[in-house]
């Protein structure tokens, strides 16, 4: 099987009061969807989710380190942000390869400072969704879980207040903190 290495970004922003997530509408797919795409040559995976979410929505963001090891502080090489997650996602011909293949997809959590400041035209219609808003939109239901999972999380993740514990249970969907 061909395996393409993509990076996808759930971006969050504090829209008014309220912690929304930022999505794209693939002009493809018709559905709401994270921004991302493949990585290309000479890119990380950090670069290539940096890179699509301001191609995509327009946007600059700021990654957000999942909770897990750190390296010692005198470490010598540069360090990248980790994903949330990488999954594999089966997927049809598209214009990258005319034949079925298998999307590795690093996906990241990030925040914008600012939810109307743009540095661009996005390449597709953007919006930003309240977590009362996922169940109502045309979107992956996988999408939809991680989603929801992060929007209880994201409050902390804004703070800078990250408890690790308490992030790996509600991800996991365990309530009792």
């Amino acid at each position: 099987m061909i395996k393409h290495l993509t990076s996808s970004v759930f971006i969050f922003g504090l829209v008014g009061e309220v912690w929304s997530l930022g999505l794209i509408e693939h002009p493809r797919l018709r559905r709401w969807m994270i921004p991302g795409g493949h990585v290309e040559l000479g890119e990380s995976q950090v670069d290539s989710a940096l890179r699509e979410v301001e191609e995509e929505t327009g946007r600059r963001v700021r990654l957000v380190r999942p909770p897990g090891p750190a390296v010692p502080p005198a470490f010598p090489r540069t360090v990248l942000t980790m994903p949330w997650w990488i999954t594999e996602q089966p997927v049809p011909p598209d214009a990258h390869c005319g034949d079925r293949h298998v999307h590795v997809d690093h996906q990241y959590v990030a925040l914008v400072t600012d939810p109307d400041e743009m540095i661009r035209e996005p390449e597709h219609p953007f919006r930003w969704v309240r977590p009362d808003e996922l169940d109502g939109l045309a979107m992956f239901a996988d999408t939809r879980l991680l989603a929801t999972g992060l929007f209880a999380v994201v409050p902390m993740l804004g703070a800078g207040d990250v408890d690790a514990v308490t992030v790996m249970r509600s991800l996991a969907g365990d309530r009792q903190s």
